[in-house]
Parts: C-alpha cells; structure tokens; sequence
C-alpha cells in the first residue's frame, strides 16, 4: 500500500515500498477511494492524475493499486446512455456528484436475448462475431475473446455477466474491458474512400469527410461550433454516435441532455438517443476528467467499429481539453512551450485523432470511427498551439468565420480558409462530375474575394460588366447553395443528389450570364434582376430531396427564359 506525501490539486505524490507500481495504473486515493491513474513512477514515488475532487485529502492517506490500467466497460446497455469523463452513469448519481461515489457502467441485472450465430464444435478466432442481442433496434454483435473450439453455445435470456458461450475452456460474457490508452485492434487498416453523408453542402460538396477520417472546427466564441457539431450528430450516415462535451459550459450540456433525448433520428424516425453514446464532463468536474473523456468516447468508438459499425465522435472542445493538460503539467513542473502547453501537447493530439480508421474487422465486416473535434481558439487565433497542431493531424479544416455568423450565415464555414484532403471523388462520380464543379466554385469565390476589395474602395459601378457577372454568380454560390437553414424542415439536410442538381443549375445560371453578354451585352444588373432567379433560391425551401429531378424542370426552365431573354432583348 502507497502513502500520500503530496497532494497539489489534481495531482497527487505517493511513496511505495515494496509495491510494483505500473505505468498508467488504475488506483484508487485515499480514505474515499478516488479513482486515479499514474504518470509517472519513479525510483521510490509515483505521480498520480486524480479524476475527482481531492479536497480534505489528507497527508499519509493510502494509495490502492489494482494492477490494471484505466479501462472503459463495454458491452450491451452502452447505447442510450449517458456518462462523466470516468464512464459513471450519470443518470444513476445524486444532482451533485460525491467524492468516491461509484456506479456501473452497464445495468448488470438487465436481461437480453442472446442470440447465437455459431454453432458448438466451431472454431473461432479472437474477435469474431459469435452472437448479438437487440440493442434499441440495433443489433449488438458478441466479439469473441478467445482464440478455440466452441464447446457450449445456445440462444438464450441472460444478463450481460451471464456466461453466454465456453470457448476452449473460457467463459464468455457480453461484457468486456478495454483499456482508454491503448488503440484496438483489427485486420487491416483501409483507405477512406467513402463520404461521410452529414447533408451540410458546404461540407459534403466542398470540403467532405471520409468514413474513418477526423476533422476540425475552429472557432472563436459565437461562430456555432456547438450547433454545427450537433446538427452532424443529427443528420450524418453514421451507425452510432457518440457526443463528448469537454470542459463545455453546463447550460450547454444541460441543452444537449434535454434536446438530444427528443431529437427523431432522420434515418430509423426513431429516438436519436437510441444510437447514441453521451459523454458529459462539464467546466466545473475535474479538469483532469477532461482527458479521460476523450479517450473513453474513443474507445467506445473502436468497441463499435469493431462490430461492423461506422461510427461518428463528436468531441466540443478539444482545447478545454488541451487547458487541463497545461494546468496538470505546470502543477508537475514540467517544462512549459508556447503559451503554457506542455512539451508534449502534439503527441497528445496526435495520439487523439490518429484513433479515426477504417478497417477489415477481425470478422471481415468493414468498421469506421470518424472524429470531429471543435477547437475554441482565444480570440478566434488560429496561430494558437492548439489549432496550429490540430491542423497537422487532421485531414479536414473546417474554419468558422466570426463575420459570416454575425451576418447569419450558417454553417458559418469559411469557404477560403477551409479544406479537405480526402479524394473522394470517385464516389462522386456516381452522381455527377463534382470535381470540376467544386473547381468552378472555389475559383468564383477566390475571384470574389478579390474584386470585393474593389469594391469597396471605388463601388460596384467601378467594375466592367464581365466582373459583375463574377460576384454576382459568387453570391448566388454563397446565398442559395452554401448558405442552409438549420431550423427549415426542407433545408436542414440536403441529400448529395440534390447538392449536385442545385450546383448543376447554378453552373448553367453562370453559362446563361456569360452568354447574354457576349453576344448582345446585356447588363450583368438586369441578368441578375429576373423572376427565374428568386424561384431557384426559393427551390431549396421548396424541393424536397426525394423529388431532385425538379431541378431538371427548373433548369430547363431557366434556360429558355434567358434564351428568350436573349433573342427578345432590345427589341
């Protein structure tokens, strides 16, 4: 047994004997039993992150070691619920939490069907489907543990510490324990080649994200990284979702816990909460919670990806996150970097979004875990350590602008300063020739960025008319295809075939411009000013996604007026 010999917040300092203390050991500190884990061991002490509150802890107060490593709990009873940084049930704990207070992660007295898919006398190998159970309409699949012959199987009623299978001697349950650190395992690790479908055309049109790819949103205050990530909660083609709030606000959390709940899953027209994994860890729990909760929504994410599933985590915000880390080092004196981050805050990142696959499965089934971090930049400073090493590990950017959420402009995604690096164009192919689209687009925008600059030095009347056609085509690109109505029941979510029709028929308006002026010269003012237009920024409230093929009508609609318009004109 260790004795306390320094306590400095969050941190703690024991001296051990003859104990074998390990690293990233989960313990348990003090009278109250406190749940912790060592960072460091030395010669005769150890240092160790406390996840609770450490006030009144006393000098001389005992260190438990239990010889394992801080672990998540998994198995059937996951989805739906919802859990603090160090996976206690939150449901299942008094309005104010108390020191040492422990709670299942999973209702071990809860019984399910167990169904089996193998049969006895099988081999199986560690990591294969051997059964599921139903799950709020979803299908939980039975990982086996072992490598062996399958002696005893049946279909059942059972709970999830029952003995659901005998492999080769060992007894199978449906609950299991894998620890936080550590990644999971798999077959072989895929190229990301399909889209994420989260139905924002600012996102899936111009800057996607692959199934098993991680993103970032940074943002200053206000520019809606809460909303967008949830809105993608809502609507993307994911299997499961799991939402972390880190160090968020608690008004925040609380609207998420009250709202989600309520939410119809767009898919199943079930509840949202069905498929979902909730992680609370609010500004005022623990800082030092605040990592543990990154690593335990990821790891519940492999738990699915393992089981075929594709899986989106929504982590808001990975800077509070980054805050607990310097307040925990600077406590351990560790050497400080720029701006108070620690050495070691790029690998930290990095051993985050590095987690997002997709893989072959140990049951040959493809898995996905997706990871989609908001960064909350002082000031909206994107030269900040965080956003600089978060940008490096991350294949997707996803810049909010403060201005465009000031103007209402959501998503408010910066369409100059946003990327993405995954090729997905292949997919794309399927539905329309979205490279060459998107091509067309950001060489608008980039063309309006800089005559906007004109403009507002000498006016629009400054301009010749062939650049007037330029901004005017870049804000229709901005006002009727970027711009979505989140609170619109038609708008909020926009399926791919309806964006590539929508695009299609702003490509052609551009055309139709473009054309009318060279051969008669028609003003670019009147070309915008005509009834057609109005109607085709009204037909994205107005068309619902099942019926995309109006847009065909509308741009045949389109341009037999301007053809008309154009033989008609002067006369």
């Amino acid at each position: 047994m260790l004795k306390i010999t320094s306590v400095n917040g969050p941190i703690v300092k024991a001296e051990y004997k003859d104990e074998t203390p390990l690293m990233f050991e989960y313990v348990y500190v003090g009278e109250n039993r406190l749940i912790g884990e060592i960072t460091s061991v030395n010669k005769n002490s150890v240092t160790v992150q406390v996840y609770e509150d450490t006030t009144s802890l006393k000098l001389n107060e005992p260190v438990f070691l239990t010889g394992s490593l801080l672990s998540a709990t998994l198995g059937p009873g996951l989805l739906g619920s919802v859990y603090d940084g160090i996976q206690r049930a939150l449901f299942s704990m008094p309005e104010r939490i108390q020191k040492g207070l422990k709670t299942k992660a999973l209702d071990e007295e809860k019984k399910y069907f167990f169904k089996a898919l193998k049969s006895a006398g099988d081999e199986v190998k560690k990591g294969e489907i051997i059964g599921e159970v139903d799950e709020n309409g979803i299908k939980h699949r039975i990982l086996s543990d072992f490598d062996g012959i399958l002696e005893e199987i049946k279909d059942k009623t059972c709970t999830v510490k029952d003995t659901v299978a005998v492999i080769s001697g060992n007894r199978q349950t449906m609950i299991k324990k894998r620890p936080l650190r550590i990644p999971g395992g798999f077959k072989k690790r895929l190229s990301p080649k399909t889209p994420l479908i989260t139905g924002q055309r600012v996102i899936d049109f111009m800057f996607p994200i692959a199934k098993g790819g991680s993103a970032s949103i940074p943002g200053g205050f206000g520019t809606g990284k809460t909303i967008l990530q949830q809105t993608l909660a809502k609507y993307c083609d994911a299997d499961i979702i799991i939402y972390i709030g880190c160090g968020e606000r608690g008004n925040e959390m609380t609207e998420v816990l009250e709202e989600f709940p309520k939410l119809s899953d767009p898919y199943s027209k079930k509840p949202l909460m069905n498929r979902t994994v909730l992680i609370a860890n609010t500004s005022d729990m623990p800082v030092s919670a605040r990592e543990a909760s990154i690593y335990l929504g990821i790891t519940i994410g492999e738990y699915f990806r393992d089981q075929g599933y594709h899986v989106a985590l929504m982590a808001d915000s990975t800077s509070r996150w980054a805050e607990a880390m310097r307040e925990l080092s600077s406590r351990m004196g560790e050497l400080p970097m720029e701006e108070g981050y620690p050495a070691d805050i790029s690998s930290k990142i990095a051993s985050v979004y590095e987690r997002a696959s997709i893989v072959q499965t140990f049951a040959s089934n493809t898995g996905s875990l997706s990871i989609i971090g908001a960064v909350s930049p002082a000031g909206g400073d994107f030269s900040e350590p965080v956003t600089i090493h978060t940008k490096r590990f991350t294949s997707v950017f996803w810049a909010l602008d403060k201005s465009l959420a000031n103007a209402r402009f959501y998503p408010a995604i910066n369409y100059l300063n946003s990327y993405s690096g995954y090729e997905l164009e292949e997919w794309w192919e399927k539905i329309g020739k979205q490279k060459e689209i998107k091509q067309f687009f950001n060489d608008i925008l980039q063309k309006d960025a800089s005559l906007q600059k004109i403009v507002k030095l000498l006016g629009l009347g400054a301009l010749p008319e062939e650049e007037k056609i330029t901004l005017y085509t870049a804000e229709l690109i901005k006002e009727a295809f970027l711009q979505q109505n989140a609170f619109d029941e038609t708008d909020a979510f926009c399926t791919p075939q309806k964006q590539m029709e929508m695009a299609k028929t702003v490509v052609l308006i551009h055309d139709m411009w473009q054309k009318a002026f060279l051969t008669r010269q028609i003003p670019a003012d009147i070309l915008k000013n005509q009834p057609v237009i109005s109607e085709f920024i009204r037909a994205k409230y107005e068309i619902p996604n099942a019926e995309y093929k109006k847009y065909r009508l509308l741009r045949k609609k389109i341009e037999n007026f301007y053809n008309e318009f154009i033989k008609n004109y002067g006369e």
